[in-house]
């Protein structure tokens, strides 16, 4: 039986944001990792396109959907999981400490009552070492936080799905400045990465083409990470990193998206509840951030 999963990427250029359909060789079986739902800012619409494109290709394929996946709780674009859900199946994941950033952004946003900060949005929260399936593949995860407290990487056969933890090597890795965040944390989460076997391929949740390079890419390697990426290479110590990436974080703007995607996605990618004049809003707090 194959541990070499057959992974799909899915591109929104307008958040940069690669998504992924993971699937078994050996059988029907998949998952979906870091979805989007398309959100025009300006006007307040959403739509869902970019999912539409997921589901006509799980259906082309004739693929069955066992879980749909966060890595964290994203800032920079909304999560389709609950359209995914609703049309495909499939159990939702997120990482157990999800918690902890319901409470600073529920906090942040001032939220009701209504809104659970246990994580009960979710069919499963995943802690360090925790295992699932997909199909005859196994998937195991890595707690790797410093871009946010909950963030995972899922390590499923020979392939990880890093989130924002890393960047392609001429980029770097994530940025540690927002709340909850930690760049002494994230080089210590790098490490356990790049101790995987080299040959282990990475797929990143973004890319943003670094200076002199044409093309996104999502796609690198263990190894091509431990040798060449510009923050964390071999040989960089952790005061050397930390030192680097408050210096960049502290010119760094906030994301474009930030507000709509966090109200949201702490909620498993719901909604608000609508207020009473039946019409869903969502918050802009003043000089919050």
């Amino acid at each position: 039986m194959s541990q070499q999963p057959i992974v799909t990427a899915f591109f929104d250029e307008p958040t940069n944001t690669f998504s992924y359909v993971v699937r078994d060789p050996d059988s029907t079986s998949c998952a979906i990792l870091d979805s989007v739902l398309d959100f025009d800012y300006a006007a307040g619409h959403t739509d869902v396109r970019s999912a539409d494109a997921i589901i006509a290709f799980i259906a082309r394929e004739g693929l069955s959907v066992e879980w749909v996946l966060e890595t964290h709780v994203h800032a920079d674009h909304l999560s389709a999981a609950p359209y995914l859900h609703q049309k495909l199946g499939g159990r939702t994941g997120i990482g157990a400490r999800i918690v902890e950033v319901q409470e600073i952004f529920g906090k942040a946003f001032n939220a009701g009552t209504e809104f659970a900060r246990d994580g009960s949005q979710f069919d499963r929260l995943f802690e360090e070492g925790d295992t699932f399936a997909i199909g005859g593949l196994e998937g195991r995860v890595l707690h790797t936080p410093g871009h946010t407290p909950a963030c995972l990487t899922y390590v499923i056969g020979d392939a990880a799905f890093v989130g924002d933890t890393l960047f392609m090597p001429d980029y770097g890795t994530a940025r540690c400045d927002f709340p909850g965040g930690d760049a002494r944390t994230l080089y210590r989460s790098i490490q356990k990465v790049l101790a995987l076997p080299a040959e282990t391929r990475l797929f990143l949740c973004h890319d943003y083409k670094a200076p002199d390079r044409e093309a996104f890419r999502h796609e690198t390697s263990v190894a091509e990470q431990r040798a060449h990426n510009i923050h964390v290479h071999e040989g960089v110590g952790e005061d050397d990193f930390v030192t680097l990436r408050t210096e960049r974080d502290a010119t760094l703007g906030m994301p474009r998206l930030i507000i709509p995607s966090v109200q949201v996605n702490m909620r498993a990618g719901e909604m608000p509840p609508a207020e009473d004049n039946g019409q869903v809003y969502l918050k802009v707090p003043l000089n919050r951030f």
